[in-house]
């Protein structure tokens, strides 16, 4: 039910940064964001009895979204929990689909924890927005889309949440090229995944702060933690100024509206291209979901840092 999505280059950002640079444009996916692959997906491996139960899931939006298209148009009841901070135009979208949203508590893991509450006590079938084998599998078609259009693609730079997209699109990737260098990018103000890698340990947050609401998670995911470190070469992090100043260069470079997690591939590659070796640079752009009343904050932030 998704849609192959463009593969676009900008001389400018070649310019700048000495690569030669693809953007995968996610953000242009139905619902705008890439978790539509993996809900979508998930959906239909579902036996007609799990989906008689309905289906229930926790997002910060994105994932949200999917659930509910895929559950539309699947005929579904489908009920997400949302943390109260979510983006309007997010919480909006998700109901436009026929989906019941509670917003509750302060973070993701709050909304995740009372949407397990939920599934306890109806039953209905839960979807879990990135710990899922067919959700990865479906997030990892992003990969093999990139690498049948560009041959000699040497590096995927991917944002990381919970994991679920890396998970999917290191596995793919690596599949069909070993040589294929994935690297995962979190905020600095939400880099679970990024402690858990580089620590060997699985390490839980107190508290998540970044204005990358699509990736601000305070645990990973089980299956993706495994996936990452057997499959993502190397985790990194950025900052909500580095991240700010891409989504303002998207906007106004390339005339693109970009969220949080979906610029922080292209923060670390502006900021720290010097640090990758590879030329041919695949950046997973994966969602346009963002609150427009914040680019002023967003502006802001972006004039406190140096430009790249």
């Amino acid at each position: 039910m998704s849609q192959k999505t463009p593969l676009v280059t900008s001389q400018t950002t070649n310019d700048i940064t000495g690569k030669t640079v693809y953007f995968k444009m996610e953000n242009q996916q139905k619902t705008g964001a890439f978790k539509f692959r993996g809900a979508s997906f998930k959906l239909k491996k579902l036996t007609d009895e799990e989906l008689n139960r309905g289906v229930v899931t926790a997002s910060a939006g994105n994932h949200a979204q999917g659930v509910a298209l895929a559950a539309y148009k699947l005929g579904v009841k489908a009920t997400i929990y949302m943390p109260v901070n979510t983006p309007i135009q997010k919480v909006r979208a998700t109901e436009s689909y026929g989906a019941t949203v509670v917003l509750i508590g302060e973070s993701f893991d709050d909304a995740y924890h009372a949407s397990l509450e939920f599934q306890k006590e109806t039953g209905a079938t839960y979807v879990h927005p990135f710990d899922d084998v067919h959700v990865i599998a479906g997030q990892g078609t992003i990969a093999r889309e990139m690498i049948a259009e560009i041959k000699n693609l040497e590096c995927i730079i991917v944002p990381i949440g919970g994991g679920g997209l890396a998970s999917g699109i290191a596995f793919t990737a690596k599949s069909i090229n070993p040589n294929i260098r994935i690297i995962g990018v979190q905020a600095y103000g939400a880099k679970a995944m990024y402690e858990s890698f580089h620590q060997n340990k699985h390490v839980v947050l107190e508290k998540v702060d970044t204005i990358a609401d699509g990736i601000a998670v305070k645990e990973p995911g089980k299956i993706t933690e495994q996936a990452c470190k057997n499959y993502v070469d190397d985790i990194v992090t950025v900052t909500d100024g580095e991240i700010a100043n891409a989504m303002i260069y998207m906007l106004e470079r390339n005339k693109t509206l970009v969220e949080g997690a979906g610029a922080s591939p292209l923060a670390y590659l502006l900021y720290h291209h010097k640090d990758i070796v590879e030329q041919n640079i695949g950046l997973v752009i994966s969602g346009g979901n963002v609150d427009i009343s914040r680019f002023g904050e967003f502006h802001k932030l972006a004039n406190e840092y140096t430009s790249y």
